[in-house]
C-alpha cells in the first residue's frame, strides 16, 4: 500500500459538478512521518557498469550517512540528504579501487565526497515515489532523480522504528567530469559512460 492513496467521488448530477478527488491518508503510513537516519550498518550504496564491452563490474561505497525526514501524509514533502565517503568505494580489485581513487576518476584527496539533497519527491502509485535532487561529484552538481520501491516499516529487537527503501537510477559518468577511457582494439570502449547506481535503504526513527 502506498503512503497515500485517492478514491474518486462523483458530486450528485442535481449538482451538475465533476467527481472529486479524495486524500485518503492510511493512518498507519502517516504515523511514519519524522526524522530519520540511514543505518549504514544495513544499507548499501552500490553501482554497476559495463567493462570492455562484455561484463559487468559492481562496486559499492561502505562509508555514508545520511539524513530522511518523511512525511507519511504527504510525500512530496519529504527530504534526503546523504554524503558518501568516496575513499570507501570497493570493487573487489586493489588495483581497480586505487585507480577510481586517483586522478583519472574521484580524486579522492580533493573531494573527499559524494553528495545528494533532495528538491522534490513525488508518489507513483502504490509504493513507488521518485526523489529528486542535486548530485555532486568531485565539484560538478547536476540534477538526478531516483525512483524508489519503499519496502516497508517494523521495530527491531532493540525498540527502533525502522523504514526500508530500495531503488536505482541511471547516470553518464561523463555529466560528472569523470571521463577516463581507453580504446580497445577491436572497437570500443574499456569503460561504459553509463553507471547504474542502486541504493538498499534502513533507516531509524529519531525521537
Amino acid at each position: 500500500m502506498g503512503l497515500f492513496t485517492r478514491r474518486n467521488q462523483t458530486a450528485s448530477a442535481q449538482a451538475g459538478t465533476a467527481p472529486a478527488a479524495t486524500l485518503m491518508v492510511d493512518p498507519a503510513l502517516a504515523a511514519l512521518t519524522g526524522d530519520y537516519v540511514i543505518d549504514p550498518a544495513h544499507s548499501s550504496i552500490g553501482f554497476t557498469v559495463r567493462h570492455a564491452m562484455v561484463t559487468n563490474v559492481r562496486g559499492s561505497f561502505a562509508e555514508h550517512e545520511g539524513a530522511l525526514r518523511l512525511d507519511g501524509g504527504d510525500p512530496s514533502r519529504s527530504t534526503a540528504d546523504i554524503k558518501v565517503a568516496i575513499a570507501s568505494v570497493g570493487t573487489g580489485m586493489a588495483d581497480r579501487d586505487a585507480h577510481l581513487l586517483g586522478p583519472d576518476f574521484f580524486e579522492a584527496e580533493t573531494y573527499p565526497l559524494m553528495t545528494f539533497r533532495s528538491t522534490g519527491a513525488a508518489a507513483l502509485g502504490g509504493d513507488t515515489y521518485r526523489i529528486s535532487g542535486d548530485l555532486t561529484i568531485k565539484d560538478v552538481t547536476r540534477p538526478l532523480s531516483i525512483d524508489l520501491e519503499f519496502t516497508g516499516s517494523a521495530t527491531d529487537v532493540y525498540g527502533n522504528e525502522r523504514v526500508g527503501f530500495e531503488g536505482s537510477a541511471q547516470i553518464l559518468r561523463s555529466d560528472w567530469g569523470l571521463t577516463w577511457n581507453a580504446a580497445l582494439e577491436a572497437g570500443g570502449v574499456m569503460v561504459s559512460d553509463k553507471v547504474k547506481l542502486t541504493f538498499d535503504i534502513s533507516a531509524i526513527k529519531q525521537a
